[in-house]
């Protein structure tokens, strides 16, 4: 509209060519200015985007790619000179932060035995403490995985908070020669439990678990000796090579210090549960949380089973494959099962501080 009044206002006064063409050209850059300087103006009030603003010809910084954690630590790829973000790419690919707080972790205590001793029931019994986070199933890691590596075995392990124990159980780790020194390469600071029995009881035991999968074995007398006229005891029979106790704790105590050892009473763990559970729980250094209230002695079942002290539930008690009746094995076989165990039995009380009262 302003160039074209100019323009008609330039042709009724008639000046010269040269003079309308000047004048022309000077609207034009004039123009031209105008539009630029409102373009700055408009650019320069637009809000700028975090990290995109940076100084040309410098490559954007670590700072710059990286994003906020929470807690204020750099979770970007960026590396830091001493090398903090490296190592936390490291651990978020060893699957350690999960879900937050939880975590999984390798076991800073383990169930390593005794088979038919009670390790099922004290493993359930531990699951009631809010502190702990078990396995249920025996991972087998250090007996029959080993090769699948560490991550293999941690990522086993149920999500825990910290100051949770995790734990696992699998009986076989106590007669397995190569564990201890495994356990130890793992950890130096793992807690052991082992839950020991009567050796003659849990060999009954084992043989009896073993007929309930194939009917067609032989008796356990047969199976006892090597030779029943001359009443040589066959050692190498695994039901009774396991309880041998003294000869399987000497190989752990070339690694781990005795302390550092719980041994549970398979026994007590039936008739007094709560007393044992306390002993247990003092030695993780947990609270005393799993106590009287939590069990009930089933008469049929022979074990006690967990109840929930704030409800009228009825109580859960070890599956049917806990408790089963134990064949009628001939007094003079278990009398001289007891001669054979005597000496073992008194070189463990005497390793183990305890005199669990077998013979």
């Amino acid at each position: 509209m302003e160039y074209s009044l100019l323009c008609h206002a330039s042709h009724a006064a008639s000046l010269p060519p040269v003079r309308n063409k000047l004048l022309v050209l000077c609207i034009m850059l004039s123009l031209w200015a105008y539009t630029l300087y409102c373009c700055i103006g408009y650019c320069s009030s637009a809000p700028s985007l975090p990290g995109l603003v940076a100084d040309p010809g410098e490559p954007p910084s670590a700072h710059t790619l990286s994003t906020e954690l929470p807690n204020g630590d750099s979770g970007g790829f960026g590396g830091e000179p001493d090398g903090s973000s490296s190592n936390r790419v490291d651990e978020w690919d060893e699957g350690r932060f999960l879900n937050g707080s939880e975590t999984k972790k390798l076991p800073q205590a383990i169930i390593i035995g005794v088979k038919k001793g009670g390790t099922r029931a004290l493993l359930e019994f531990l699951r009631l403490h809010p502190d702990i986070r078990a396995v249920g199933a025996e991972p087998h890691f250090f007996d029959r995985n080993y090769e699948k590596g560490l991550e293999w075995y941690r990522d086993l392990m149920p999500k825990s908070l910290e100051g949770q124990i995790t734990m696992e159980k699998t009986p076989s780790y106590f007669v397995t020669k190569e564990v201890p020194g495994r356990i130890y390469a793992m950890s130096k600071d793992t807690k052991l439990i082992v839950v020991v029995r009567d050796p003659v009881t849990r060999a009954i035991s084992d043989y009896t678990q073993t007929r309930s999968k194939k009917p067609d074995i032989p008796s356990f007398e047969s199976l006892t000796f090597k030779n029943a006229t001359a009443g040589l005891i066959d050692a190498t029979w695994s039901a009774l090579q396991i309880g041998m106790y003294a000869r399987h704790l000497e190989r752990w105590l070339r690694f781990f210090p005795i302390n550092q050892i719980l041994f549970v009473s398979g026994e007590r763990l039936i008739t007094d549960p709560a007393g044992e559970m306390a002993r247990v729980q003092d030695f993780l250094g947990l609270r005393r949380v799993v106590t009287n209230k939590y069990f009930h002695f089933n008469p049929a079942k022979g074990f006690p089973c967990l109840k929930k002290p704030e409800s009228n539930s009825k109580p859960h008690c070890l599956g049917k494959t806990k408790g089963r009746t134990h064949p009628n094995i001939h007094p003079d076989v278990v009398q001289q099962l007891r001669d054979f165990y005597k000496p073992f039995n008194k070189k463990f009380y005497h390793m183990t501080g305890q005199d669990f009262g077998w013979d």
